[in-house]
């Protein structure tokens, strides 16, 4: 048998309060996920349907809202962020100014000294897929030579190998 709900009426009575009056689609889904199974005695399978979300999600929304109240501020951290981040955002572009101006300048950057910089910064190897992801995130992209001359001619190429000696002579 499952355990018998327990609904506190403060929280329910906040999460009416905020769902008239917020502006937010994220509030009121967290409102929303308490309010309805408190009023309606909904499951959480139907409290998902209606919310148009899975059914793990209702309680996270549920402790969301509650977490939310005891802070009293409108919002907390969100799931996404640089969880595993090497360094900060300032810290990489410092780290990659040299490198920047070694680039402006006309030179070729090179990912492996990069990565051997890196490595040697914090103490620690590195794969080169973490450089690559390092450069993307700060905007920088793989500048590719093309794959023909600019000032090429189609027709003159063409005329130069129909007109071309053949210097093959058989032995």
């Amino acid at each position: 048998m499952a355990r018998p709900r327990r609904t506190d009426q403060q929280l329910v009575a906040f999460a009416r309060q905020v769902v008239r009056h917020t502006q937010d689609i994220r509030e009121l889904r967290q409102a929303l996920a308490v309010v309805l199974p408190a009023e309606l005695h909904a499951s959480l399978e139907q409290t998902a349907r209606v919310l148009g979300v899975g059914r793990a999600t209702v309680p996270r929304l549920q402790s969301g809202f509650r977490q939310r109240r005891r802070s009293g501020d409108g919002g907390g951290q969100g799931w996404g962020g640089r969880r595993r981040a090497l360094m900060r955002a300032e810290e990489e572009r410092e780290f990659l100014r040299p490198w920047a101006e070694h680039a402006q300048a006309g030179g070729v950057v090179v990912v492996a000294p990069i990565r051997a910089a890196l490595a040697q910064h914090l103490g620690r190897t590195v794969a080169a897929s973490v450089v690559y992801r390092f450069l993307a995130r700060q905007g920088w992209r793989k500048v590719a030579p093309d794959t023909r001359h600019p000032k090429s001619d189609p027709q003159i190429q063409e005329a130069w190998k129909k007109n071309f000696r053949k210097t093959w002579r058989p032995c």
